[in-house]
């Protein structure tokens, strides 16, 4: 434990930064996993809605660093490659 009081509020600091870091991470990693489903059952109007929240939540992450940009690019292209391969099927 520190005993410097800077380094005390640090700690209280970086604790609350993980803790929001890990819901937003959460939050967008559950977001792709809907979509996915969405596309393996078929469902193309459920599958647009699910895509719009996980691209929204994917940019989320990006702007505040939580991931950096190219990797939320790599992501977006391959729900939409997804998303347009349904869409092609049926």
């Amino acid at each position: 434990m520190p005993n410097i009081k800077s380094a005390k509020k640090r700690v209280l600091t970086s604790a609350k930064k993980k803790e929001n870091n890990n819901v937003v991470e959460t939050r967008t990693k559950t977001s792709i996993k809907k979509f996915v489903k969405e596309v393996e059952t078929g469902n193309k109007e459920s599958a647009k809605e699910k895509l719009d929240i996980a691209i929204k939540n994917i940019d989320k992450a990006a702007s505040s660093g939580l991931i950096h940009k190219n990797k939320a690019a790599r992501q977006k292209s391959r729900l939409m490659k997804m998303n347009n391969k349904i869409e092609e099927t049926k």
